[in-house]
């Protein structure tokens, strides 16, 4: 297809926050694959904001030192030249409403010209930032705002930063973005599971006995321990993606793929998870703090020891949760999630158990828990394997697992976008589906806050986990009452 055909209309990306560590590690790099990809529009401009005060070829040498490095496919010196002739800066400080005049001058109003607006801030300069916009003009039709999470740290002070928001832009102009929507095995998910008629009659309680859903970093705080120690891993992760890989997994098939049709039956999902009592706490998560250990051959402090981190603190750096939901589809099929930090490996995926054979013909294979399982991997590399049981070559009906593969750098010799360069493109489009909408956002903290709460007002302290490992034995014990266990001891 002509690279033409496929490029976004012309637009404004303004970037707050452009001295970043977001926008230069993710932004700039996922907005040059684009154009090195021919799918930006020519007029497309990128408008750095920030408080120092530095003229474009400063920061252009300031990206070039922080930025280019982390391009790390298809870097080309011709690419890398027209790019940055996109780029400019301007000083503007978020908090000063007097310097947004200069930015309305920056920016031409011309018919379908899309502003984009990311606010690669924090959370608390939302709203000033919201309003300083409006007062210069720019929440006019054509811009659009793109919210980085958190979000808030509870449902009262998200709906603080919504309500502070939503005085001066309209929902459908709003892009709460969550990059692990963007991925290219989840947005598989869905074709597997809406365009293929092999699986949606098994996706049910009926033929699915378990759901695991895994996001597992080998990294410690990394320098954020003062950040980190205020959010913990159900903030950071749980709240956010975890549910939201959950309903894509469990969500009803939408009657299109338009935004809020996708975004309706996430809700529902979100809607009839079954919430969690005092005892269903106790019984049903674990909280979990890792300790010195060693992670790749490396030794690792305790999360304690870490700069930023006061002693004793009884932040979580690992969380398991079963979770239900209550539908016809889903009704008693456990879904466990878990996620945590310094463990084995950096690991992101999803795992579909599905149910064995009524009547077992052939003896088992040693240490086979299920015949038919689906792996979808996330990261560090992205595919999908169906498992099953197979007979192994011989005289005698032995049976082995065996898999089959789609491994998407052998099946589609294409470039492949990485999570942010899709999600920054379908801001540039319009398109909504792969992005929170409010009411998803505070169902999945009313959802989250009983577990906060209760560990909040609790005194039993994180169960320790040593660094370099899966997290702590009370995990596999969660799984192992429903007589499974996680996917890489099963």
């Amino acid at each position: 297809m002509d690279n033409r055909a496929r490029q976004t209309p012309a637009f404004d990306m303004v970037l707050f926050g452009g001295t970043g560590d977001l926008v230069m590690r993710k932004l700039l790099p996922s907005l040059y694959q684009a154009h090195a990809a021919g799918l930006l529009a020519p007029s497309g401009r990128i408008l750095a904001l920030g408080r120092r005060d530095m003229g474009r070829e400063a920061y252009l040498a300031y990206v070039a030192d922080h930025a280019r490095q982390n391009i790390k496919t298809n870097f080309d010196e011709a690419h890398w030249a027209s790019f940055q002739e996109r780029i400019d800066y301007l000083k503007v400080d978020a908090s000063a409403p007097d310097d947004y005049r200069a930015l309305a001058d920056a920016l031409p109003r011309e018919e379908g010209r899309v502003t984009v607006c990311y606010l690669a801030t924090a959370p608390d300069l939302f709203a000033g930032i919201c309003e300083s916009l409006a007062a210069v003009g720019l929440n006019r039709e054509g811009v659009r705002v793109v919210l980085e999470k958190p979000l808030g740290t509870d449902l009262d002070s998200s709906n603080a930063i919504n309500d502070d928001v939503a005085r001066f832009f309209r929902e459908d102009q709003l892009y709460r973005i969550d990059h692990y929507l963007g991925k290219e095995s989840v947005q598989n998910l869905m074709a597997i599971r809406f365009a293929n008629a092999l699986f949606e009659p098994l996706w049910r309680r009926e033929w699915i006995h378990d759901v695991q859903i895994t996001i597992a970093e080998d990294l410690g705080v990394e320098g954020r321990g003062d950040f980190y120690d205020g959010t913990g891993a159900l903030r950071d992760m749980v709240q956010n993606h975890l549910l939201q890989l959950l309903c894509i997994v469990a969500m009803e098939p939408p009657s299109n793929m338009e935004s809020d049709s996708v975004r309706d039956e996430k809700l529902k999902v979100l809607k009839a998870l079954r919430p969690f009592t005092e005892q269903d706490v106790a019984s049903r998560s674990v909280r979990g703090q890792y300790k010195s250990g060693a992670v790749a051959g490396r030794p690792v402090v305790g999360y304690v020891e870490e700069p930023g981190i006061p002693p004793g603190s009884g932040t979580e750096t690992f969380v398991a949760l079963k979770a239900e939901i209550d539908n016809w589809r889903w009704a008693g099929v456990p879904f466990f999630l878990r996620t945590g930090k310094r463990m084995q490996e950096r690991l992101a995926e999803i795992v579909i158990n599905f149910r064995d054979v009524p009547l077992k013909l052939f003896p088992s294979p040693v240490g086979c828990h299920t015949a038919n399982r689906l792996v979808i991997r996330l990261q560090p590399e992205e595919s999908i394997r169906l498992y099953f049981l197979a007979k192994e070559p011989g005289d005698t009906m032995r049976l082995q697992p065996a898999y089959l593969n789609l491994d998407f750098h052998e099946m589609f010799k294409l470039r492949r976008a990485d999570a942010y360069e899709r999600l920054l493109l379908d801001v540039i489009r319009g398109k909504l589906a792969l992005f929170m909408r409010r009411d998803e956002l505070v169902e999945a903290w009313r959802w989250v806050e009983p577990i906060m709460e209760s560990w909040q007002h609790s005194s039993i302290p994180p169960k320790l986990y040593t660094a370099g490992t899966w997290g702590p034995a009370a995990s596999s014990a969660l799984l192992s009452r429903d007589g499974v266990a996680w996917h890489e001891e099963s």
